[in-house]
């Protein structure tokens, strides 16, 4: 079989070469994206499958492979009329980024040419992306998994737990955050904006969707075990190599999600320093038989400013972290820059006036402090005003410095040599 190459000059990446098969798909509503490394054991086989299922499902559809291997795969996929685009190994996520501008379906279905995902069954994928979902995700665990397909230490600990962290994390259902079996549609895809070039680029998919507010689903797939000869790319890697993948996918959460662990633990902070604090501005309080003294308003400012910033990182944490724009103007309407100055003024300002009573006191005193009586109390109070004001001031600042620099065009030029 032949085949047509396109010019590299006349592609988006200089280092790719896209490969035509001799009967190639006309306008196709679905595009099989697949990245693939040394797989010549089982990549026409694959290929047949998602041929069969397609003609199943009843769809026209492209399978795009995105190849960096050194055997045969490239050719055997191409033989049996798949694309195939060859790119430099650069990691699983960066071929679905360098396989963007290549897509031509509406639909993008993604997943492993190993044959241990079930690609002849794609009409669930095909049904919920018709109904209007805008991303689906295959699980395993709501469909098949064959025995011996999937190491005990993926499935009773390394998947359950990290689809756990990153449901509590950013509030979602999904069941099964590592299956590779997932479809998106492409102007979703698009706005998705993938950074991840490694193992990671699979949680960043499901955190953006929750992001993005995507119309979500899961469907159950089909998983197998390794075709005979076949060796995963984790054991060829090592043992280490679900440790990492585990860790990398772990960071790529909690970076995505690190307003999670700031904004409503500063929200509590803030309010139990408050609670601390306020109450005792005029002098100590009995409650029963515990009295809460100078040293408890002292932990009070702690925890008060340790909330607000704590708080104020989590606005700017979601700012940054969601790709709609949708919190960061939330945010800004919220501080608004003239209201949020004046609020900043006031603070400080009633601050400065109830730590000058002890200011006062400390003067008169030639330079000492006689005992702790009510001014010290209206200090710490004081105090606590005066940094608040500065906080609420500094973060407005920045909140409206990340609109300047996210809204704006860049264009900025490089100076000439």
């Amino acid at each position: 079989m032949t085949a047509q190459v396109e010019a590299t000059s006349e592609l988006p990446d200089a280092a790719a070469q896209l490969l035509i098969p001799e009967h190639d798909v006309a306008n196709p509503e679905f595009s099989i994206v697949i990245p693939a490394l040394d797989e010549e054991l089982t990549v026409a086989t694959f290929v047949d499958w998602c041929r069969e299922g397609l003609e199943e499902a009843g769809v026209s559809g492209e399978i795009l492979i995105v190849d960096s291997s050194t055997d045969d795969t490239a050719a055997l996929a191409l033989k049996h009329g798949a694309r195939v685009l060859r790119v430099p190994k650069r990691g699983l996520g960066r071929g679905y980024i360098d396989a963007l501008p290549y897509i031509r379906g509406e639909f993008v279905l993604m997943g492993d040419a190993d044959c241990t995902y079930d690609f002849r069954r794609l009409r669930p994928f095909v049904e919920r992306l018709r109904a209007g979902d805008e991303f689906v995700m295959g699980s395993r665990f709501k469909g098949y998994i064959e025995p011996g397909s999937m190491p005990a230490l993926h499935r009773y600990l390394g998947t359950p737990v990290t689809t756990w962290i990153l449901n509590r994390v950013f509030s979602s259902h999904f069941s099964d955050i590592h299956c590779g079996m997932r479809a998106i549609t492409r102007a979703a895809l698009d706005r998705m904006n993938l950074q991840s070039e490694s193992w990671e680029y699979a949680s960043e998919m499901v955190l953006k969707s929750v992001r993005m507010r995507l119309r979500t689903s899961e469907v159950p797939v089909r998983f197998l075990k390794d075709p005979p000869g076949r060796v995963s790319h984790h054991r060829r890697l090592g043992w280490f190599s679900p440790w990492q993948a585990a860790w990398i996918n772990l960071r790529a959460m909690f970076t995505y999600g690190a307003d999670f662990f700031v904004y409503k633990p500063g929200l509590v902070l803030l309010g139990l320093g408050l609670l601390l604090t306020l109450p005792l501005t005029f002098g100590p309080v009995a409650v029963g038989p515990v009295s809460f003294s100078l040293f408890w308003s002292l932990a009070g400012l702690t925890l008060s400013v340790l909330g607000l910033q704590s708080f104020f990182l989590g606005c700017l944490a979601q700012s940054i972290c969601d790709p709609t724009g949708f919190m960061r103007q939330r945010w800004l309407r919220v501080f608004r820059y003239n209201r949020s100055v004046l609020v900043s003024v006031l603070l400080v300002v009633s601050g400065i006036v109830l730590a000058s009573f002890l200011v006062v006191q400390y003067v008169q005193h030639g330079l000492r402090l006689p005992s702790i009586g009510t001014t010290s109390y209206q200090a710490v109070t004081g105090c606590l005003l005066i940094m608040m004001g500065f906080l609420v001031f500094a973060n407005t600042l920045l909140l409206h410095a990340l609109e300047l620099r996210l809204s704006a065009p860049n264009r900025a030029t490089p100076p000439k040599a």
